[in-house]
């Protein structure tokens, strides 16, 4: 799923007058809500995107401009929201993650804070952190790849 498709889901929303929209495709799961303000929240959760080399499988690479060459499978994670991304839960104690870690399904691997609240970004897959893909207390955006692990 691209940004295009998301906007797409939004624009569907608006015009027919939705609250909500949940849409599972490829293994990736949007959830878009309206506030009563009538503006849309994003879904609670990473956006996880298996990426793969030019080459494998068709029907499973992403758009051209989303493809890093790597000999490995990969997958990234992605902001599930606007905010500032911190590695640590507070600047006396070390980071949750580093480059070469391995990670567990529902360990916490980040924090962005939105609007004063933390928000613990958990990892969805057992895999090796291969790179961390923003510095510490740097804004991120919705979408945004924040870390790329290998599963294992």
């Amino acid at each position: 799923m691209n940004i295009k498709e998301i906007k797409e889901m939004v624009n569907l929303m608006n015009e027919n007058d939705l609250a909500e929209l949940e849409i599972e495709k490829d293994g990736m799961r949007i959830r878009l809500k309206k506030t009563t303000s009538g503006r849309i929240e994003g879904f609670n959760g990473p956006i996880v995107v298996e990426r793969q080399r030019t080459g494998d499988t068709p029907g499973k690479l992403l758009a051209d401009e989303l493809i890093k060459e790597t000999d490995l499978k990969t997958i990234e994670i992605k902001s599930p929201m606007v905010g500032t991304f911190y590695r640590a839960p507070n600047p006396e104690t070390g980071p949750y993650v580093e480059v070469g870690m391995s990670v567990e399904p529902g360990q916490v691997i980040c924090i962005i804070e939105a609007m004063k609240l933390m928000n613990e970004i958990k990892s969805e897959v057992k895999g090796k952190i291969l790179e961390i893909l923003v510095d510490n207390a740097e804004p991120v955006e919705f979408g945004q790849p924040i870390f790329l692990i290998e599963p294992l």
